[in-house]
């Protein structure tokens, strides 16, 4: 990255990732912010700082090279055009140094050359999931603003900031929110250091300006629910006698169980052969199934469907083989690596629907989890999803490709559902439920190694048909504190498997009888 430059350079008509975007002017008050303590030991308005802000774009490339969120091929340009001419709009006296990087490499450049620059400040926003920057701007101990870019950056985001927050990183604070006022609203907040405020005094100024702008709980009341479940004692007897294969590569074998229930290593290529000796006319009469059934089919073949449900037959045989009832598959692995030729993904759908366990990325924690409270159900299916919190919406999203469509069970209710294309590389078949709204959800996660579930529950409240990021998108108001919401990421990972009812007295029930912790995450 060429730090030294602040030139329009642009590539494509656009701006090249080895120059700085822009350079512009912004400014704005943090008044209501600012800490009576700082405000004692400040000079007029008058006589203000002028601030100058890097703003730090952390993505892979302006014009997405490869599957990730946002998706392949996402346009990052008018993105940050629009952030940088809201925050020239909005903060007029305010100097903003516009930036990109693609990760620490570029982000020690920015500070190495930031000697010389000498900021006040740093905005990061987090364009994609995994991008490491944020970390090295907050290093300098200047005042950070780190912010979420919904649908794109959020996992990153989630577990960049939850250990910020374990770690006591006095100078950061976040943005988590599709609103540009909130966004605006943290940004008055550097004027603390205008006025001589410390790094701490901003962070909680933010932290207040976050609190504040987050709406009040909604009403909580839910539709009723007609769940039953079977004794912890029971559970963990069925949990025993259940079976997860871990589809992760090559390699196949034994394994320890998560939580008692046995687990197997399958190699890709029984399941590469399984799909391949699929009786062609019965995956045909399948795809026709989904096919008609669906609410509609988005860019993708009727072949790619029959292929698809090739997979869904030859996992199915798997699961049979080996006297099992859960499979998770190591998918994208699996699929860019040329040793699966089918996306699992409406096969896991139609498997969850039959009260069987299909569950992505061979994430055998979720999979534990999906076998524990589907059997504690007796049938109902575990959503697993990538969540994205939302503070404008006081909202929790839970993303992903995969999703049933009968979540109270194979004998409950159906709901609304579309066949799309994987939305990350925008390839085979996935699919967009449109999950039933008003109903309670549980959403929880196993850690074996420390024996913890992870716990919390939101009401659903609506279906997000954003095209960026997995299809399904559930939108759920968290029952309890949001904030708090925002603390266990970085040590349980992004994934969180949700469930339709209030399974909190089972959940302690279950941990009880199996010696495991529960730990509430809001």
């Amino acid at each position: 990255m060429d730090i030294k430059s602040t030139s329009f350079k642009k590539n494509r008509g656009n701006f090249s990732r080895r120059r700085f975007i822009t350079s512009c002017a912004a400014c704005g008050a943090c008044l209501s912010a600012i800490p009576l303590s700082a405000l004692s030991s400040c000079k007029s308005s008058s006589e203000d700082k002028k601030l100058k802000i890097r703003v730090v774009y952390s993505l892979h490339e302006l014009v997405q090279p490869r599957p990730d969120w946002p998706n392949i091929g996402y346009d990052f340009n008018p993105v940050i055009e629009k952030y940088n001419s809201f925050l020239r709009k909005e903060f007029p006296s305010y100097e903003f140094i516009s930036t990109l990087a693609a990760g620490e490499e570029d982000a020690k450049k920015i500070v190495s050359q930031d000697q010389t620059e000498n900021p006040d400040g740093y905005i990061v926003f987090q364009l994609n999931c995994w991008n490491r920057v944020a970390q090295t701007i907050a290093a300098t101990g200047k005042p950070v603003l780190y912010v979420d870019y919904k649908y794109a950056g959020s996992g990153g985001f989630l577990v960049y900031t939850a250990k910020f927050m374990r770690d006591n990183q006095p100078n950061t604070g976040y943005v988590s929110s599709c609103e540009t006022k909130d966004l605006s609203q943290a940004v008055k907040c550097f004027k603390i250091i205008a006025r001589g405020g410390t790094v701490q005094e901003f962070a909680e100024a933010v932290t207040r300006s976050r609190v504040k702008r987050t709406p009040a709980a909604g009403n909580m009341d839910c539709l009723a629910d007609d769940l039953k479940t079977i004794p912890a004692a029971e559970c963990v007897r069925r949990m025993q006698e259940s079976r997860i294969l871990a589809v992760r590569n090559q390699g196949s074998g034994p394994a320890e169980p998560l939580m008692g229930i046995p687990l197997e290593y399958v190699s890709f290529a029984e399941v590469n052969q399984a799909w391949e000796n699929a009786d062609q006319d019965e995956a045909k009469a399948i795809a026709e199934k989904w096919q008609k059934k669906s609410s509609e089919v988005i860019d993708v073949s009727f072949e790619e469907i029959q292929n698809s449900a090739a997979m869904y037959l030859g996992m199915k045989a798997v699961l049979q083989n080996h006297n099992a009832n859960a499979i998770t598959v190591n998918c994208l692995g699996g699929f860019y690596g040329n040793h699966i030729h089918a996306y699992p993904c409406l096969g896991f759908h139609e498997l969850n629907n039959e009260g069987l366990i299909g569950a992505c990325e061979c994430d055998v924690s979720s999979t534990a989890t999906m076998v524990a409270f589907t059997t504690m159900t007796e049938g109902r299916p575990g959503y697993i999803s990538d969540p994205v919190i939302d503070t404008s919406k006081r909202q929790i999203i839970y993303a992903h490709c995969v999703a049933p469509n009968k979540m109270f069970g194979p004998a409950g209710q159906e709901n609304p559902y579309s066949i799309m294309t994987h939305s990350e590389d925008r390839q085979g078949a996935a699919v967009r439920s449109i999950l039933p709204e008003g109903y309670m959800t549980t959403s929880m996660k196993i850690n074996n190694d420390r024996k913890e579930i992870i716990f919390h529950q939101a009401k659903a409240v609506a279906n997000d048909p954003d095209d960026r990021a997995c299809r399904t998108k559930l939108c759920a108001e968290p029952a309890g504190d949001i904030e708090k919401l925002f603390t266990e990421w970085d040590r349980w990972g992004w994934h969180r498997v949700t469930f339709y009812g209030d399974l909190k007295e089972a959940a302690y029930e279950l941990a009880d009888a199996t010696g495991f912790k529960i730990i509430e995450e809001s």
